[in-house]
């Protein structure tokens, strides 16, 4: 029996073309805009080539997004040794998650909120993005006394990202002073309030849905 000849070798220079085609669509079209029919298409490829590399639509979005807004490899974790410096920094991630492609990285993180699966996905193959309150952070602020033991992240997730993205969209600055006083001003005293919100923050992966509207018969 004749030995099995290896397949063709990748071409790393061929996938990052694809990749940025994939970026591309996210960017016109958001998550719904990609496809292995379109990217096939654009690429000039057979879709088998494409699956060759990637079993599904969500590993390809997350290649592309490592190979894009995420470049870089995957960030280490927070942990500066106080809340006020973990917030700081897990701002700081974000907003580097915003600028780093930004129409492109704005479109993921928005698409996260219809697709809970597709943004934990992201947030453990490619994160953390800082749009999240990460169980390492909250953890080691109550451990620390920083925070209560029923501290709730409804806070941070609801806020963090909604208003740097909205300040973005509107040309506002999103600077180290603005993310300063969002932390001492906003987000320490709310995540310290030891209120229960029973509910999900906008970018928890599992934003609380809107109640359908009554039936009037």
């Amino acid at each position: 029996m004749r030995p099995r000849r290896p397949g063709r070798p990748r071409d790393d220079a061929r996938e990052s073309e694809i990749l940025s085609i994939v970026l591309e669509l996210l960017g016109q079209s958001g998550i719904d805009g990609v496809t292995f029919e379109e990217v096939a298409r654009r690429a000039r490829a057979s879709k088998r080539t494409l699956y060759r590399r990637w079993a599904s639509k969500q590993e390809m979005v997350v290649a592309a997004i490592k190979a894009g807004p995420a470049a870089g490899g995957k960030p280490d974790p927070i942990d500066t040794g106080t809340l006020r410096g973990d917030l700081l920094a897990l701002l700081g991630r974000l907003e580097a998650t915003m600028d780093a492609g930004s129409a492109v990285s704005l479109t993921i993180l928005q698409e996260g909120l219809r697709d809970p699966e597709l943004c934990q996905y992201i947030e453990d193959s490619a994160g953390p993005t800082g749009a999240r309150l990460t169980e390492t952070v909250l953890r080691s602020a109550v451990e620390s006394g920083e925070l209560p033991p029923d501290a709730d992240p409804f806070a941070y997730e609801e806020v963090a990202g909604a208003v740097l993205m909205l300040r973005k969209l509107n040309g506002l600055t999103t600077d180290e002073a603005y993310r300063e006083a969002l932390v001492d001003s906003v987000l320490i005293p709310a995540l310290r309030s030891g209120v229960d919100a029973s509910q999900h923050g906008i970018f928890s992966g599992r934003p609380t849905p809107v109640d359908p509207a009554p039936i009037i018969q």
